[in-house]
């Protein structure tokens, strides 16, 4: 009866653990929030390979004409996806600004294969906020951020 016992307990604790930890990254990359939230995390711990996988590298190098940081007179021009994933890492300009602020990940609004999730980055010290919507879309059955969409808003 006791190993009868443990056998359940222990089958119970395998299936629990497979459906927590198995299951979580697949439902977070469901939520196109979450896979925000999850850009955010991949930037702090720089972790390339995992924003190669969130982002879609090709279709934020087609957005030449803004400066996806923030609105520049002078947009920066990316040449390869390397140059992006360094940007967004690191000591990269963006990753600078954007941790710089607090940053508030707002919700998603779903349109078929299409979403936004608003951002509001907020400088504190210049009592101004940034309001940002990111698209994604999905490809391969998966969310991928697509563009970044910055507009600033009174003080």
């Amino acid at each position: 009866m006791t190993r009868k016992l443990c056998f359940l307990v222990l089958s119970g604790l395998i299936l629990l653990s497979a459906s927590l930890f198995g299951g979580c990254s697949d439902l977070d990359m469901e939520d196109p929030r979450q896979v925000v939230i999850a850009m955010f995390g991949a930037m702090e711990e720089n972790d390339q390979a995992a924003l190669a996988h969130i982002l879609d590298l090709p279709e934020l190098m087609r957005s030449s004409g803004d400066d996806y940081a923030f609105q520049t007179d002078e947009p920066r021009v990316f040449h390869d996806p390397q140059e992006i994933l360094e940007d967004l890492t690191n000591d990269g300009k963006t990753k600078e600004v954007w941790f710089s602020l607090q940053r508030i990940v707002n919700k998603a609004q779903i349109m078929g294969e299409t979403a936004t999730v608003e951002v509001t980055f907020v400088d504190k010290d210049a009592s101004r906020g940034y309001r940002t919507a990111f698209g994604l879309h999905k490809r391969n059955g998966k969310w991928k951020i697509f563009s970044f969409q910055t507009m600033q808003e009174g003080s």
